[in-house]
């Protein structure tokens, strides 16, 4: 990291592990015993220390960032003399490559938050439940770029982040399947006014976009709070490639996986066909999508080649 990030003009304040581990000391665990042990079965590259260390203290600073939410939101009605709304989500989203940990943070913060007392409903959802289907990503050319923003139903998600954020009840989003690779006719995700919605994607910090009949609205206008999980390109390559050799024993040997093909593949071939995808499809998408919008971000996670929490950035 440039000492750029760390000068006195720069608009993020940085924090080491070790500084952020300090501030758990101040911080209560809402966690239980039972919980523990369902964290240590969750199946995702991460630890206690990790939770103790790096989820405890952020999940303490949420709830002041949700609290100050809702403060301005009562102080707004009664300045402007109109009803408070009684509920308004705080929305926060994640953000940051293929196989860089977006879910396991989600997760995590999703089990953690929902243990405060204030933000006991939190719901998640992921950006890839507004993909095109894949029959109009054919028809488009775009099967190929699955993940790159214009393979988005922008529109749809932007309509269902103002839907939430307006206080509406039993707003539904579509459900995507990683097992047959496109989205779940018929199936959907209801979200009925929880206190924060959680929205996982590789896109979500993405600029408006500018032009002749499009909606200059970013999907990152509707969040409080956002988070941008990066770590060196190498790093990732390498968890892209453990996740597919792993996959390829699992959900590629069921009947009805998109992927069932690979299933078959050597160790050798798996490894190949992985790396293969990262370059043609996945790097380049990281280096000119998604990369460029980690600034944009309320918080900055950069993780080393362990999976670890090495640092953090947070948005003065």
């Amino acid at each position: 990291m440039s000492d750029s990030t760390t000068s006195e003009d720069s608009p993020f304040d940085f924090y080491s592990r070790a500084q952020w581990d300090k501030l758990a000391d101040r911080t209560p665990l809402p966690l239980t015993h039972t919980d523990l042990a369902r964290l240590a079965t969750l199946g995702d590259p991460i630890d206690i220390a990790e939770v103790d260390a790096i989820y405890r203290p952020l999940t303490a600073l949420l709830q002041l960032y949700v609290e100050g939410h809702r403060r301005i939101e009562q102080e707004r009605s009664r300045f402007l003399m109109r009803p408070c709304r009684t509920h308004v989500p705080f929305i926060i989203g994640i953000g940051g490559s293929v196989a860089v940990g977006k879910s396991t943070v989600s997760r995590l913060l999703r089990f953690l938050l929902s243990r405060w007392e204030k933000t006991p409903r939190v719901d998640l959802i992921t950006t890839d439940g507004f993909l095109f289907p894949n029959a109009v990503l054919r028809s488009k050319g775009l099967l190929g770029r699955k993940g790159f923003p214009e393979s988005y139903d922008r529109p749809a998600l932007i309509s269902f982040l103002s839907a939430v954020k307006s206080g509406k009840r039993h707003v539904q989003a579509p459900v995507y399947s990683h097992v047959v690779y496109d989205i779940v006719e018929g199936e959907n995700i209801v979200v009925d006014c929880p206190d924060i919605l959680i929205v996982e994607g590789l896109n979500v910090l993405q600029p408006p976009k500018w032009g002749p009949g499009v909606m200059p609205v970013a999907v990152s206008d509707f969040f409080d709070f956002s988070i941008y999980v990066d770590a060196s390109p190498d790093n990732i390559e390498q968890w892209y490639v453990d996740r597919f050799l792993t996959l390829r024993q699992t959900a590629f040997t069921r009947e009805d996986s998109f992927f069932r093909t690979y299933a078959s593949l050597t160790d050798a071939q798996a490894e190949a066909t992985a790396r293969s995808i990262w370059e043609e499809i996945n790097l380049p998408n990281l280096l000119e999508n998604i990369a460029p919008t980690r600034e944009r971000a309320t918080m900055i996670f950069t993780k080393g080649s362990d999976h670890r929490v090495e640092s953090l950035r947070l948005r003065r």
